[in-house]
């Protein structure tokens, strides 16, 4: 009998997730300081340990549906099929570039199945905005005079087209490498408030998002499970089929 490949072989692994410092790491208008301290050090301690303060929703992260919904699941309700998705990636740079507040639409969508094929039941749909390539730096939260962030998002309509057309079932993601799936400027938070039912999540502030292929690609969602959490920063990985 001819043993299996190594996985190695057959699968590549890449992180999407940014790393969560302090210094660089955009904080949401309103979210809690992310503050990280020596808590302990070799000489005076035998070992060395940091201390960290930081909300749920700190750097690259994943939200549960508790995050938006009255009795939604919280992070502790779901388990390791909710966490690994098929995935696939549009990629909108051009339009974020030429508009912060682009909305993607359902014809976007659409445009994507006619050249790929239909979105997996279940997928995480993610985003490639080019937001990513500003991390660390005020052009990220993109403040308008009045502290309001302007990034890229899903509209409601496609998000709703997705939810109706089963590519987000009972399972599924919305990603993006933004702060969320909604547009930053509206703080109503409709595509959120569609997204966060059952079992599914959302997939925030990614990182590296062009080692992800347009399709055939998993997600991996790595993080702690707090209890009654409402996700939890974390490593993310796209797991890709070797050619």
């Amino acid at each position: 009998m001819t043993p299996p490949e190594p996985l190695d072989r057959v699968l590549r692994l890449v992180s999407l997730s940014h790393i969560n410092d302090p210094a660089v790491t955009p904080i949401f208008p309103g979210d809690p300081e992310f503050v990280l301290e020596t808590a302990a050090t070799i000489p005076a301690d035998g070992y060395y340990l940091q201390y960290v303060r930081q909300g749920e929703h700190t750097g690259t992260h994943w939200g549960a549906p508790a995050h938006f919904q009255p009795g939604g699941r919280t992070a502790d309700q779901l388990g390791p099929d909710d966490l690994f998705l098929p995935a696939v990636k549009i990629d909108v740079r051009d339009r974020a570039a030429a508009d912060p507040d682009y909305a993607v639409t359902v014809a976007d969508l659409q445009a994507f199945e006619h050249r790929h094929g239909p979105i997996p039941r279940g997928a995480a749909v993610i985003l490639w905005t080019g937001w990513e390539q500003r991390w660390g730096t005020s052009a990220y939260a993109n403040l308008d005079a009045q502290g309001v962030p302007h990034q890229p998002g899903f509209s409601p309509a496609a998000a709703r087209w997705l939810i109706e057309n089963q590519r987000l079932d009972e399972r599924g993601a919305l990603g993006t490498d933004t702060f969320g799936p909604d547009l930053g400027h509206d703080r109503g938070y409709p595509v959120s408030t569609l997204l966060y039912d059952r079992r599914r999540i959302s997939l925030e502030n990614l990182n590296n998002l062009a080692a992800l292929p347009e399709t055939g690609a998993h997600v991996l969602v790595g993080s702690p499970l707090n209890k009654a959490g409402s996700g939890a920063p974390a490593t993310i990985f796209g797991i890709i089929p070797r050619e």
